[in-house]
């Protein structure tokens, strides 16, 4: 249907609306995306939002709205699911429910080498390596990296660290590494206890008891009494490490979802299960409509995590799911192994749902203390600096360098649930004075400001500038030079003992800096933001220097190119290495000739 802002005539929609699967979109005025949903019919799904009055405010503000419906037909009913989740994570419709993950989850590591290292990784998986998880936390990675270097003692040091050890490290002493790096234990044998680590994350933990227990027999048959002991030591071990977690009655693999509802700020948690062992859980606080339903928020969350992120074997739900047996088969076909949804009336998987529904009333309860509690702190900003209302948004720059190497500036976001991280920035400086922080300044909020008035992105309430009165005048010029006004920009400076609480801060129109009280929850607020700014113009600046020093050395050599450059960077560990490394050891590198090598150490020397 062509775009108009007439009413929507959904009776003569409906008579030509096919009854397949498929995904409906529904637009208001103005092109504003209202609502996207699933059904298995379309006619029929679509259909029953204009039957009657539903009872309900939300949907019926949302029917009053609507414009046109978009429709975009699927083979099945699952492919319907996959397209919905996708469509809402892009798009984010007013009226869905969308869950917003600011980090990814972690998992534990099993690098691609002859001796595999085990190590926590968070991002996106790739490559030839093994992933194992995902897991609730970090503690709970770390815990299992601990146990899984007493069990069987695989390597945790870093490719660099391995390839130029002569001697076996701290780790060998106390018994948590075999040495690989010396050659202490063969391939096979490391092979052997990694697949043996492997089989305690898939949840194999039993079935692993037994065939250690079986070797052990075996070997003192044979007569070898060394590997028996050996086998007999790490049996113990596996039934401490087992005992030392928190069992949860047989259960194996599964996660426990549920709801602790609120108008506004309802939270879904999820407990995750797996070998028997509770990894612990994760809350999360959705974007969602007033009102919105227990069950449709379980629904959204099931359709929309689980897609991203493989479902373990079972999934127990705190409330019934009308289409629990669509999600079924969808997250079955899209992860590869049969997954079952269902909720528990009795037992042990009851009473972990029980546990699971207290952990998120905790979890809902210590939020919306933290909204309180941030919803006062910026009252107190708007009264302090004179605004109209409380501050939406709120963006901090500050500068980063090493004696004006390298500089780095990051403009941080923050918003009335807190941080923005998806909409953090940083600008690497240049063509400035090396050290010129004011021209640094100028610099990043002019290029800030500049994609703003294209159109990209959104200005904020307040912008904050670590500093004094030098970086707030090379902000005030930037904004000026690109007709940005009204925007109120603060300075904040450290005050004449540097200490914290007794910052001032620096308003253009002012003649002398406010200085708010230490125990003022705007001053609180302002110095988490400035922390954070602070934080992450370091972890910039570092990253930006590390990756210049470590591809200075090798990047002016006639005839290395990346290829070369990356084969010298595996086989060494670094460019401190290569500089100490003679002809005869860089001529050995695959794809490095004798004339190469020699051109490379004159380079160096």
């Amino acid at each position: 249907m062509a775009p108009t802002d007439a009413a929507f005539d959904h009776k003569a929609f409906l008579s030509q609306l096919s009854t397949l699967p498929g995904v409906y979109r529904m637009i208001g005025a103005g092109d504003e995306l209202l609502y996207v949903g699933k059904a298995r019919n379309l006619r029929k799904r679509v259909g029953s939002y204009f039957l009657r009055a539903s009872g309900n405010p939300r949907i019926e503000s949302m029917v009053s709205q609507i414009r046109r419906i978009e429709v975009t037909l699927t083979h099945t009913e699952d492919e319907a699911l996959i397209l919905e989740a996708n469509l809402i994570k892009d798009l984010k419709p007013r009226y869905n429910i969308y869950y917003r993950d600011d980090k990814s989850y972690p998992y534990v590591r099993f690098s691609d080498h002859a001796y595999p290292r085990i190590s926590y990784y968070r991002g996106a998986r790739s490559g030839r390596d093994q992933y194992f998880g995902p897991f609730p936390s970090a503690s709970s990675v770390r815990e299992t990296l601990q146990s899984l270097q007493k069990l069987f003692r695989l390597r945790p040091c870093r490719d660099s660290f391995f390839a130029h050890r002569d001697r076996p490290c701290l780790q060998y002493q106390i018994k948590r590494c075999s040495a690989p790096c010396v050659g202490l234990i063969t391939p096979e044998d490391y092979g052997r206890e990694l697949r043996n680590a492997a089989r305690l994350l898939e949840g194999k933990g039993d079935e692993l008891a037994r065939d250690l227990n079986a070797q052990m027999e075996q070997a003192a048959e044979a007569l070898e009494f060394e590997l028996a002991a050996r086998l007999r030591d790490q049996i113990a071990a596996l039934k401490r490490v087992r005992q030392n977690q928190v069992m949860t009655g047989g259960a194996e693999d599964l996660d426990v979802v549920v709801v602790a509802p609120h108008p506004a700020h309802s939270c879904v948690t999820v407990v995750s299960v797996r070998d028997g062992a509770n990894l612990g859980h994760k809350s999360h606080f959705p974007r969602h409509p007033l009102g919105a339903d227990p069950a449709e928020l379980l629904e959204s969350f099931v359709s929309q995590h689980y897609l991203e992120h493989p479902p373990p074997p079972e999934i127990l739900l705190g409330d019934r799911l009308d289409e629990a047996g669509l999600l079924e088969e969808a997250l079955s076909r899209h992860g590869g192994r049969r997954v079952r949804i269902h909720h528990p009336q009795r037992g042990i998987k009851q009473r972990l749902l029980e546990m699971a529904q207290q952990t998120a009333a905790q979890a809902l309860s210590a939020h919306l203390l933290e909204a309180a509690t941030m919803d006062q702190r910026l009252l107190e900003l708007q009264q302090a600096l004179d605004l109209e209302r409380p501050p939406q948004r709120m963006e901090c720059f500050d500068i980063s360098h090493t004696q004006g190497e390298r500089a780095v500036a990051s403009c941080v976001v923050f918003g009335p649930e807190g941080p923005l991280k998806a909409s953090y920035r940083k600008f690497n400086i240049d063509g400035i004075e090396p050290g010129d922080d004011y021209a640094a300044i100028r610099q990043a909020v002019g290029r800030r400001f500049a994609k703003i008035k294209s159109g990209q992105g959104s200005a904020p309430d307040i912008l904050f500038i670590d500093g004094g009165q030098g970086q707030l005048n090379a902000a005030l010029e930037a904004l000026e030079e690109l007709e940005v006004t009204e925007l109120r920009v603060v300075a904040i400076a450290k005050g004449p003992t540097r200490k914290p609480g007794l910052e001032e801060l620096i308003l253009p129109e002012q003649e002398h800096a406010l200085r708010l009280p230490p125990d003022s929850p705007a001053l609180h607020l302002i110095q988490r933001i400035r922390d954070e700014a602070h934080r992450f113009a370091i972890t910039g600046h570092r990253g930006r220097r590390e990756k210049a020093r470590l591809g200075s050395g090798l990047d002016d050599i006639d005839g290395l190119g990346p290829a070369r450059r990356r084969a010298l960077l595996r086989a060494f560990g670094g460019t401190a290495q290569i500089r100490r490394a003679g002809v005869d050891e860089i001529a050995r590198v695959e794809g490095v000739s004798r004339t190469l090598a020699e051109r490379i150490y004159a380079h160096f020397h």
